[in-house]
């Protein structure tokens, strides 16, 4: 069985290894503009160097009420292209590749004004109560998913992820909880349908398209795990290449978090849809995380707060497990090379 440090081809991406840089938020987009900035070049280079495979930026948001705060990311205008192609040029030296996590935020803004979804249904006791969005509304974010994409490609990524999980604006459309609309977009998996169709309108062929989804929620009148692997088949006839399986979001509510908490999960999608998927959560063992790949209960790991502490990790994790991995420069003295 294959092994963290083997390569894999998704669609027609090619890839090194197994590792997978998790898409974290850095809330360091000092502009207010959306752009990405000296610390995100320093930031996902420095784990490009230290060996990952496929580096998935933090999530990146179609329109600036999309974002979470005034410092995240955003894809919703031209100038964002030029602020990410360096990045993704720079990542690419070194043997990585590039994915860009699209999203919106829906209610879980916390930006000034107001904020959107589905219903209007706030997050939590926190959170403002949010506009419920207008059909001409839905139709125009769709078309930002689309616009977001095709600025992706034009900056160079080599994967898109759709950020479908943890509460954000797909996710609230997909959860009976948040979503309590008469209308079409009452469907829950509508919303998600008919981005997934226009991202993939705008990727070039053997592109692969991601999608990541909490498979299963931690509060009451939220959907269930076997409702969740039913609408994935959809998504998938829809031209889903990869999933990326996660869980929660839709609620404060958290679950008991330990050691590859949510492999066994991803491990049935793997079965079930015959698609590549990718795991996450507390992996950065190195002896687990090869595990999991050499078991195969997912094709790919996420690695997250592990490569926070160490950016390279993936360096480190080939030491404890014997394997070769020669780094740029002279970072390999570091190592006794």
């Amino acid at each position: 069985m294959a092994g963290i440090f083997d390569p894999i081809t998704l669609g027609k991406l090619e890839i090194k290894n197994r590792v997978v840089m998790s898409p974290m938020c850095q809330y360091q987009a000092v502009n207010r503009q959306g752009k990405a900035e000296t610390w995100h070049m320093v930031h996902y280079v420095s784990r490009a160097i230290g060996g990952t495979g496929l580096i998935l930026m933090e999530m990146t948001n179609v329109e600036p009420r999309g974002r979470i705060t005034e410092k995240c990311l955003g894809i919703y205008d031209d100038t964002h292209v030029d602020a990410f192609a360096p990045i993704v040029e720079e990542c690419h030296k070194y043997g990585a590749k590039v994915g860009l996590q699209i999203a919106h935020a829906g209610r879980k803004s916390m930006l000034d004004g107001q904020a959107v979804a589905p219903s209007a249904i706030p997050f939590s006791p926190q959170n403002q109560v949010p506009k419920e969005l207008s059909k001409t509304e839905i139709e125009t974010i769709i078309e930002q998913f689309g616009r977001g994409a095709e600025r992706a490609v034009k900056a160079g990524f080599d994967t898109i992820e759709l950020h479908g999980a943890h509460g954000y604006l797909i996710h609230q459309f997909m959860s009976p909880a948040s979503n309590k609309r008469n209308d079409e977009y009452g469907d829950p998996v509508k919303f998600a349908l008919d981005v997934i169709h226009i991202v993939k309108q705008a990727m070039p062929e053997g592109m692969p398209l991601i999608f990541r989804v909490s498979a299963v929620e931690y509060s009451e009148g939220g959907y269930t795990f076997d409702e969740m692997l039913a609408h994935c088949r959809l998504f998938q006839a829809a031209g889903v290449d990869v999933f990326d399986i996660s869980t929660g979001g839709d609620s404060p509510a958290r679950p008991e978090v330990y050691p590859g908490y949510q492999v066994t999960y991803a491990e049935v999608y793997k079965k079930e849809l015959d698609l590549p998927v990718i795991t996450v959560g507390k992996l950065e063992n190195p002896h687990l995380a090869e595990a999991v790949i050499r078991n195969g209960q997912a094709d790919l790991v996420c690695i997250g707060r592990g490569m926070l502490r160490n950016p390279y990790w993936v360096k480190e994790a080939a030491v404890t497990l014997g394997a070769e991995l020669e780094l740029p420069g002279v970072y390999n003295l570091g190592y006794g090379g």
